[in-house]
């Protein structure tokens, strides 16, 4: 993971919610997402691309697993920060706290994939945030439903961590053929 960039958060997540939805398949996946390598940090970019290969053949647990696994990775994240960080965060005046929040989901992508970069300008309660390099969206032939899941999951569960009620929309994705995965993350509500 480290050689390729590949942070251990993105693939201990991605195996938590492929064992969450698809128990009986999981020795299948193992086969990529092995224990030794987890442990380690030497699971490459190839593995993850055939895990994420064979996710996207299943069909439907596609979606329900990309989404668990962003959950995970949030919720880790979150976990991972010292509890001073995550109660400056959370006391935060609710204009500031948005942008706190947002500026965490930049470092889960960093941390989920080195070569992610993740901008957003927020203005107004509605950020518009761009995602470039996702390892989910890297496909060969463009696929007809976003496959930004991971990423849309995090951000949401991020924002409820933090008492943020918001909803997200993903405007475009690389994986349908775009330049970058767009989304809309609107704040409805802070408390």
């Amino acid at each position: 993971m480290r050689e390729a960039g590949i942070g251990r958060v993105l693939v201990a997540s991605l195996h938590q919610g492929i064992a969450d939805t698809l128990p009986q398949r999981l020795s299948f996946y193992e086969s990529w997402l092995h224990a030794e390598g987890l442990r380690d940090g030497t699971i490459g970019l190839a593995p993850l691309y055939a895990v994420l290969s064979f996710l996207r053949q299943e069909g439907a647990p596609y979606e329900t697993i990309t989404r668990s696994a962003g959950e995970y990775a949030a919720e880790w994240t979150v976990e991972s920060m010292g509890p001073l960080q995550r109660r400056l965060i959370r006391s935060a005046p609710a204009w500031l706290r948005p942008r706190l929040v947002l500026r965490l989901a930049k470092r889960l992508v960093h941390d989920s994939f080195k070569s992610g970069r993740l901008t957003f300008r927020l203005r107004k309660g509605v950020a518009n945030v761009e995602l470039r390099e996702s390892p989910f969206c890297n496909v060969r032939e463009p696929f007809p439903n976003s496959l930004c899941g991971f990423y849309v999951a995090a951000f949401n569960r991020l924002c409820k961590l933090f008492d943020i009620t918001s909803s997200i929309d993903v405007v475009s994705c690389r994986g349908a053929g775009e330049r970058a995965c767009l989304m809309k993350l609107t704040i409805t509500q802070n408390t």
